[in-house]
């Protein structure tokens, strides 16, 4: 794992920015540093895991974490489930990991995690109904959190969410969610050269109908992890546990909005103004809903979205809204499952007044992500053809990487493999990122405030598209 962090590391102009720890932050630069980077010092307690993700944390071992993992939650399938993923990481043949998991399965398991508190680190990646107050109770018990998206999925919790993050201050505990997207490499790419004016020029405001930045994905309800098929629970399909799509992966593409075209810049919600929002609904058969979670039968908090025989599950969604002045369009798919040698994909435009970025990922680029350039009208191709071999081709923070014209205004460029990390690997990346933080004893400046703000953005969309039913 630390090889494949160091080796995407080396993108040192994309990324130095994003991930620096030590930046200043007036509000916590006298914070006490309870961590100093010591072997085995961090003790996570993994709390009721019910998302795989939760396991992905845990798929490599980080000198600074104990191998012993304090596991509470209620026994069932979902324990089950993430139990056996670790067990796969401990028995596998290369690499295998030597986690020790000590498990508390009463049904008072969070009060009693509360109470022991073994462990310095939750973890948190679950069912997202009761995950804001998951992390508020944790935070103040003065527990540092590590939460999988979202940590809010209704408007009505926004509030205790930000109030978390303040009582985190008062704690000296730093809360933070696992932003995997940020650690791809068309993403990290694709920031870089939007940071480079005389490539990219200016971003552009755009209009309603044709966003300065469009960001869109797809993801499927069945799906492998790990090599082996994966079994969802029964209640990531209710919408009032696991959260619309507007509020769930939606999450990832708003903070890449922020991420990639303000970097290191604080973001207020006075800087959002949402204009407008959808939801429909994926229409799922009984025998699909069987084929994802070994049930037999949907279960009786799903009957009310039951029609004709079929499941209406609202998991996509869309919102248009101003970030800064600038028009931004997100948008949350998910289907039952994913065409022949594909997985979930991403689709991102961003727009300049030199040339536009784009990631495509469908059958053409063997649903690879793969980064375009495309020259705006009037812009000086050979200057920019100059300034692309400068950013890709010459840069010696990215070699191997090259460009390929696809006709006289676009450009593809081609990533080696040892780039392309995969989505699984990027858990550890974000986990490594914040055990640098624990150490420093803060997070980047722009980090909170931007969480706080993404959040906003989410919950808005999902009342404003509400009110539209």
């Amino acid at each position: 794992m630390k090889k494949l962090f160091t080796s995407v590391m080396l993108i040192a102009s994309i990324v130095i920015a994003s991930i620096n720890c030590s930046a200043t932050n007036p509000k916590i630069d006298n914070q006490a540093k309870p961590f100093t980077g010591a072997k085995g010092e961090i003790k996570l307690m993994t709390l009721d895991p019910g998302h795989f993700h939760a396991a992905l944390v845990q798929k490599n071992m980080y000198d600074q974490i104990s191998p012993e993992v304090y596991v509470y939650a209620p026994a069932g399938n979902d324990l089950g489930e993430h139990l056996k993923k670790i067990e796969a990481y401990n028995t596998r043949a290369d690499k295998p990991t030597a986690w020790k998991e000590k498990v508390y399965t009463g049904p008072d398991f969070f009060e009693k995690m509360l109470s022991e508190k073994p462990g310095n680190v939750v973890v948190l990646a679950g069912n997202n109904r009761i995950k804001t107050d998951y992390i508020k109770k944790s935070i103040e018990a003065g527990l540092n959190v590590l939460a999988d998206k979202p940590m809010v999925i209704t408007p009505g919790k926004f509030a205790d969410l930000e109030e978390a993050f303040k009582i985190a201050h008062a704690k000296n505990v730093l809360l933070y969610d696992i932003m995997t997207e940020r650690y791809e490499i068309t993403t990290m790419l694709e920031k870089e050269l939007s940071q480079r004016p005389a490539l990219f020029g200016k971003l552009q405001k755009g209009t309603p109908q044709k966003p300065g930045v469009e960001k869109a994905s797809v993801h499927f309800f069945y799906k492998a992890v790990s090599g082996n098929p994966l079994i969802r629970p029964a209640w990531f399909f209710d919408i009032r546990q696991q959260g619309e799509g507007i509020v769930d992966v939606a999450t990832h593409l708003v903070d890449l909005v922020q991420w990639g075209c303000f970097p290191g810049q604080i973001i207020h919600k006075s800087d959002i103004q949402m204009l407008s929002a959808r939801r429909w609904p994926t229409v799922l058969t009984l025998d699909e809903f069987k084929e994802v979670t070994k049930e037999n039968e949907y279960p009786d908090y799903l009957k009310k979205d039951i029609k004709d025989g079929k499941l209406m599950e609202y998991a996509n969604g869309s919102m248009t809204y101003k970030l800064k002045g600038v028009y931004v369009k997100v948008t949350a798919e998910w289907k039952y499952k994913a065409p022949e040698n594909s997985g979930d994909t991403h689709y991102s435009v961003t727009r300049g007044t030199l040339c536009n970025l784009e990631i495509h990922q469908g059958k053409a680029e063997n649903y690879l992500p793969t980064l375009y350039i495309y020259a705006n009208k009037g812009t000086d191709l050979k200057k920019l053809s100059s300034e692309l071999d400068k950013a890709i081709v010459n840069n010696p923070t990215t070699t191997g990487l090259t460009l390929e014209k696809i006709n006289a205004t676009t450009w593809k460029v081609n990533i080696p493999d040892r780039y392309k990390v995969g989505h699984e690997a990027h858990f550890g990346q974000v986990t490594d990122m914040y055990l640098n933080c624990l150490k420093d004893g803060k997070l980047p400046a722009w980090e909170e405030p931007n969480m706080i703000a993404k959040y906003y953005t989410t919950t808005s969309a999902l009342k404003l598209a509400m009110k539209k039913k």
